[in-house]
């Protein structure tokens, strides 16, 4: 069995959503239909709408279903932005921090150049936190031009958690709507919707043991919101569409369950992940970690992120060789991979592009133990001289590519 130290991009099932998903599976029922099935599917709904409102901090009325994380988050910032400007024409503006996910960013860059939003990003420190001084420079700036925030509650890559309670308290003051990707952190950290004072917080099943295609947008009861798709007016008529009654019954038991224990699975992983790491320093000292360091900022880091970049090879080849050695990892972002280009979190954190190209993350989760991080570290060595023996014959490859096409330029450009 191969270790696997990618649970931020996808965590297995777990055992009581499995159950209620293959349980849920084997009947039939549109929950919008009034017969007998229809009606059985709808309690079924409701209940688990009542079981993730509970997990998350919010009454049921705030849970609305979606397919994932992504629709909700395009649910929540164009949603936001249209409502805002429909009521005050003057609200084009949106604060939107500088290493959010795709799905936030991409949206917002979408909104940008086809809804003329003037996007302000927030830039972030070394840490990867959101600069809370041009944050409030923004909003003292114009803040009646403002439609919304929208800041993650803890980067995906390298496990940064945001100071959202100070981030709703400046947008507060304005009157402004709040809304965090909370993705990465519900599950983790303790998260309570209601008691953040956010406009809409966005959470997904299969980042915490439920399945792939399902999520939830948390909606505060009195924020009104444009629908982006139309039909049956399912969801508060904020998101039509058949809802899946299987995929929402198993990601409620999810919820129930990682929330449930979070306390102790929170210790539990983070020793894990500080084994991790002390391993990463012993075994590569050349390493380093990104993002908050656990033992300066216990609280301000996921207990299941551990994010190094490697010196002098490519995360690729880095994974790539850990992959061949039974050690399964990300360079970053799952809906990035594959990508050639280094991320955008390092980049804006301050890396160089040369430095953060050697990125690697490992990420833990309900199914991790000692001896997937023991595995790790005794593989971690070789894999990483080879990546980085790859990537100076890679770098040498390329100076001598570009010294004889210099050459050859030099000399083609000679008198005879």
């Amino acid at each position: 069995m191969p270790v696997y130290l990618d649970h931020a991009a996808t965590t297995p099932i777990s055992g009581p959503a499995l159950a209620a998903l293959t349980s849920e599976l084997s009947r039939s029922g549109n929950p919008s239909s009034l017969h007998g099935s229809g009606r059985r599917a709808r309690a079924v709904v409701e209940q688990a709408r009542e079981t993730l409102a509970a997990a998350a901090g919010a009454h049921p009325s705030e849970v609305i279903f979606t397919s994932g994380g992504t629709e909700a988050d395009n649910l929540a910032v164009k949603g936001l932005f249209w409502a805002r400007r429909a009521a005050d024409p003057r609200r084009n503006r949106i604060l939107v921090s500088t290493v959010e996910h795709a799905a936030v960013q991409d949206t917002v860059t979408w909104l940008e150049q086809h809804e003329g939003a003037d996007v302000r990003w927030l830039p972030v420190d070394e840490s990867g936190t959101v600069r809370l001084d041009v944050l409030k420079a923004e909003l003292d700036g114009g803040a009646d031009s403002v439609a919304l925030v929208s800041v993650m509650w803890a980067n995906n890559e390298v496990g940064t958690i945001q100071p959202v309670a100070d981030i709703v308290a400046l947008a507060a003051r304005h009157g402004i709507p709040v809304h965090s990707d909370a993705v990465q952190a519900f599950g983790s950290v303790p998260v309570g919707f209601d008691s953040s004072g956010l406009a809409a917080m966005s959470v997904s099943g299969h980042k915490i043991g439920g399945p792939v295609g399902v999520g939830a947008l948390l909606l505060g009861r009195a924020v009104t919101l444009v629908p982006v798709q139309h039909g049956g007016g399912q969801e508060r008529e904020v998101r039509s569409g058949t809802l899946d009654t299987a995929s929402i019954a198993a990601f409620a038991a999810a919820a129930q369950d990682v929330v449930g224990q979070l306390a102790a699975e929170r210790a539990r992983i983070a020793g894990l992940r500080d084994a991790l790491i002390t391993g990463v320093r012993s075994a590569v000292p050349a390493a380093v970690l990104r993002g908050v360091d656990p033992a300066s900022g216990p609280d301000r880091r996921l207990p299941g992120n551990a994010h190094f970049t490697f010196p002098g090879c490519e995360g690729d080849s880095l994974l790539f060789l850990l992959d061949m050695a039974g050690i399964e990892t990300s360079t970053g972002s799952a809906c990035t991979a594959g990508v050639p280009r280094p991320s955008h979190v390092l980049l804006a954190m301050g890396l160089t592009e040369e430095v953060a190209r050697g990125a690697q993350r490992f990420s833990l989760g309900h199914t991790s133990g000692t001896a997937d991080v023991e595995k790790f570290v005794t593989a971690l060595p070789d894999a990483y001289a080879r990546a980085k023996q790859a990537g100076m014959a890679s770098h040498v490859s390329s100076i001598q590519t570009a010294s004889t096409a210099h050459a050859g330029s030099a000399h083609a450009g000679d008198k005879p």
